[in-house]
């Protein structure tokens, strides 16, 4: 299957009443556990956006309309991250990681996710030309966020307990890799 074109867009303030819509979203709220209120998503989003945090943030963009967030981060700059995923597998030197979502109801069961997500990781490849890898660890109850993984190219690489974003939800995961194109 194609993908759809998706263009990245780095996220402004003025977009940021957008994201706490789409936090607020019942099926994004179920998977990310994050307060919507315009206080919080500021407190959360503003150093990337004034580059005082190294995590990349871009909104998805089709057709000329955002439908998405995706961050791309490298897993030095996250050294919780770093040592949780080190306990369930290995992590390569330099490797990056993303975390996404589909905001907009309309937007999904079209390809656009995966599409938002091989555009991020290709970024992700293209600024740190140091990164072999980009691991995505999911919730393994998440089906649809790992299936637009495997859509997107990523191969599943390991299994494991982590802590869920949400703590409702049990602790499994897989974690799905990318490999830099030779």
């Amino acid at each position: 299957m194609e993908l759809p074109t998706v263009e990245l867009r780095p996220l402004t303030r003025a977009d940021l009443p957008l994201l706490s819509r789409w936090l607020a979203e019942p099926l994004v709220a179920r998977w990310w556990d994050d307060d919507p209120s315009p206080a919080a998503v500021e407190q959360r989003f503003g150093p990337s956006i004034e580059g005082t945090d190294p995590t990349a943030v871009y909104l998805g963009v089709h057709e000329g309309e955002p439908f998405g967030l995706v961050q791309v981060y490298a897993f030095a700059d996250e050294p919780e991250s770093l040592s949780e995923l080190s306990a369930v597998c290995p992590v390569p030197a330099g490797a990056l990681s993303i975390d996404y979502l589909v905001g907009e109801p309309s937007a999904r069961r079209r390809g656009l996710g995966a599409a938002m997500i091989a555009a991020a990781v290709a970024r992700g490849f293209a600024d740190h030309p140091d990164a072999e890898d980009v691991l995505v660890p999911v919730a393994l109850g998440n089906v649809a966020s790992w299936r637009a993984l495997e859509r997107a190219g990523a191969a599943r690489y390991a299994a494991g307990d982590l802590v869920p974003d949400n703590p409702v939800d049990p602790p499994a995961h897989v974690v799905h890799r990318f490999t830099r194109p030779t």
